[in-house]
């Protein structure tokens, strides 16, 4: 059993959302066959995503019948050098955008970060709504950042992410009034400052909008991608349609858009309420030519868990929490296909000339 014989076997194993097999679309990175094992090198970027998740056993069941122990490692290629690396131990940073206040964004961005961590993900959440930091609240957060002897913060954890605030920074009630030079300096100095140590995810919950801070961090952080949270209401998909058309300048990719506040029901009469429209993130993810992430029924208990600092998406009772979590699973997959088709356009390229 020789290398060629393990290329072989793998190109069994198809990529759901490539349509090709692995080998194919250069997404094996290096096979090593040693005396008794074989290591395959695979180039899977996004951790617990379901669909990689499953790539990897597909690798496992192809070579299972080998008296051979089989090893995999995941690494891609991020396309970026070590000079652009800002936080060079976080693998995949994700925004997560409006273009306007009061659609949930921060509460889509609690979920996502605390939904990731459940699945086993290596998580932080940085609330860069500078003017209105709210993201400790919605997890209960009440420890501020340890300082260490080299002036460096070390973030607080809850639901096993890794959190830091504005909030954290100034008196809970005390305004925030600075100009767009002074944002920049903070946003970079939280990158830089804080020990966010090794993540798998990075979660941004951005302001409402596409100011100072947004431009700042496009221009300083290599993301994986980006979510756009709308509400049914045509309005709200207006400012969203701002928002998408702002990532598309700076070639950010949009993981997708996801609809909150998608229908009541009602808990007397189990009736269900589309308060806000219907259907309007479907019909702009579609005529945008972007994934559809799902819908979030208006439900209280997020207020509710938003209130009280228990993300939903933790509730495994709740319908709520299972629509956060399959807006996880989906986000997490995204990350992949992103990565996934980069490698696999850059390899194919690489063989043309």
């Amino acid at each position: 059993m020789d290398r060629e014989d393990i290329f072989d076997r793998l190109r069994s194993v198809e990529d759901p959302d490539l349509g090709d097999d692995i080998v194919s679309l250069g997404l094996v990175n290096d096979v090593a066959v040693d005396d008794g094992s074989v290591r395959v090198s695979l180039a899977l970027g996004a951790p617990y995503s379901p669909t990689e998740t499953a790539i990897a056993s597909e690798v496992r069941e192809a070579l299972a019948d080998l008296d051979l122990d089989v090893g995999l490692t995941a690494d891609v290629d991020r396309g970026i050098s070590p000079e652009e690396q800002v936080l060079p131990g976080v693998k995949n940073i994700v925004a997560v955008a409006s273009g306007k206040g009061g659609v949930g964004k921060s509460t889509v961005a609690v979920n996502l970060a605390a939904g990731l961590a459940d699945m086993g993900a290596r998580v932080g959440l940085f609330d860069a709504d500078i003017y209105g930091p709210n993201v400790p609240r919605m997890v209960s957060a009440d420890e501020r950042p340890r300082a260490t002897e080299d002036e460096t913060l070390i973030p607080p954890e809850r639901y096993g992410v890794k959190l830091m605030s504005m909030a954290f920074l100034v008196g809970e009630d005390d305004p925030v009034i600075w100009r767009g030079p002074m944002v920049h300096k903070l946003i970079t100095q939280l990158w830089d400052d804080v020990e966010w140590g090794d993540l798998d995810y990075m979660i941004v919950d951005l302001p409402p909008g596409t100011g100072d801070t947004q431009l700042t961090l496009l221009q300083t952080v290599p993301l994986a991608g980006a979510v756009v949270v709308t509400t049914p209401q045509e309005v709200a998909i207006d400012d969203a349609r701002k928002a998408l058309r702002m990532f598309g300048k700076h070639d950010t990719a949009v993981l997708g858009i996801i609809e909150n506040m998608s229908s009541f029901r009602c808990p007397d009469c189990g009736s269900t309420h589309p308060i806000f429209g219907e259907g309007g993130g479907r019909r702009f993810a579609d005529e945008v030519d972007m994934p559809f992430l799902g819908e979030i029924p208006l439900d209280p208990a997020v207020r509710e868990g938003g209130d009280e600092g228990a993300p939903v998406v933790l509730d495994e009772d709740s319908e709520t929490g299972e629509a956060f979590r399959g807006f996880v699973e989906r986000t997490a997959n995204n990350v992949g296909v992103v990565h996934r088709r980069r490698t696999s356009r850059a390899n194919q390229a690489h063989q043309r000339r």
